[in-house]
């Protein structure tokens, strides 16, 4: 199915395997986004606020959508979601929690926080592309953007 949305897809992944394997679901799920990542807390808010390495929003667009792993470097997946929820430009953008924990703690705090979905990343690779195929036919093709971030 054509992706009706072009802009990229935000990974914010620290564990190097997750990106590969992500990558590779991405690739073979035939997602239209391109797959922008970055590797912890700190680089996730530059790139999100356009800062830094990040300020050419030509190379780097604001993403359709941000995938969150829970713990990274420099600020967690809960600081970064907390964050992202107080700017005014980007506080409607769609976040997505894609971790291993299934601490009951966690889930809350993510969904206290504004998170608009918390998935588990499954085991199995084959498990992952259907989660991947999932996520970009509801986030991607059938949801409602807003037209503004903020």
């Amino acid at each position: 199915m054509v992706n009706s949305s072009p802009g990229p897809i935000l990974l914010v992944e620290d564990d190097s395997n997750d990106i590969l394997l992500m990558r590779r679901a991405f690739r073979r799920a035939q997602i239209a986004n391109p797959l922008q990542v970055v590797e912890d807390g700190d680089a996730a808010v530059a790139y999100l606020s356009g800062q830094g390495d990040y300020a050419d929003r030509e190379h780097y667009p604001l993403p359709t959508l941000v995938l969150l792993d829970l713990k990274l470097p420099r600020r967690s997946g809960l600081e970064v979601l907390e964050w992202l929820r107080q700017q005014s430009e980007v506080k409607r953008l769609p976040a997505v929690m894609l971790t291993s924990s299934r601490e009951s703690s966690d889930i809350n705090c993510a969904y206290d926080l504004g998170v608009n979905s918390y998935l588990v990343k499954p085991v199995a690779f084959d498990d992952l592309l259907g989660m991947i195929q999932t996520l970009n036919m509801y986030w991607i093709v059938f949801n409602e953007h807003p037209t503004e971030y903020k």
